[in-house]
């Protein structure tokens, strides 16, 4: 992961009207891994995706419960917490099976325990707290698809 893109959100609202313009990217297939300290907007990225991508139920922390599945029949979102956590412990969450849903896009935060089990073209998104509500949001990517989905996102964005 070399190329690094930057994108810059003011507020709540505007990191979610950049999810709403991240979920109109999504095929299905894309693999999510959210960094950044706690407060820095990662599960307000995640509702606005929900949101966008028209799922009933309005995601939430999923720290105490690990993972959530959120779907319609168009969409599948698995939101993924793993807070401190350790890779042992996350072994047996299923992901084999998210995988293989061709129409689930995966969102994990704190996604550090599993990125040995999940392949390596995934958009990576460094959520940083600058002054006031400023995030700068540093975006990597891993392989074809999702620097695909970084460059679109961008363009979206008129990022740099």
């Amino acid at each position: 992961m070399k190329n690094i893109k930057i994108l810059s959100t003011r507020s709540p609202a505007q990191t979610r009207e950049l999810a709403r313009r991240f979920a109109g990217l999504l095929k299905g297939g894309e693999i999510v891994f959210l960094r950044g300290p706690i407060g820095a907007g990662k599960t307000v990225f995640v509702k606005g995706v929900a949101e966008a991508l028209g799922l009933k139920s309005s995601p939430t922390s999923a720290s105490f419960s690990l993972m959530k599945r959120y779907g319609n029949r168009r969409h599948t979102l698995f939101h993924i917490d793993l807070f401190r956590l350790s890779e042992g412990e996350v072994f047996n969450l299923g992901f084999e099976e998210m995988l293989e849903d061709e129409k689930a896009v995966i969102l994990a935060e704190w996604p550090d325990p599993l990125a040995a089990m999940l392949p390596a073209d995934r958009l990576e998104m460094e959520f940083i707290l600058c002054e006031g509500d400023l995030r700068r949001i540093e975006l990597r990517a891993g392989g074809p698809v999702s620097e695909a989905l970084a460059e679109e996102l961008c363009k979206k964005t008129n990022a740099r």
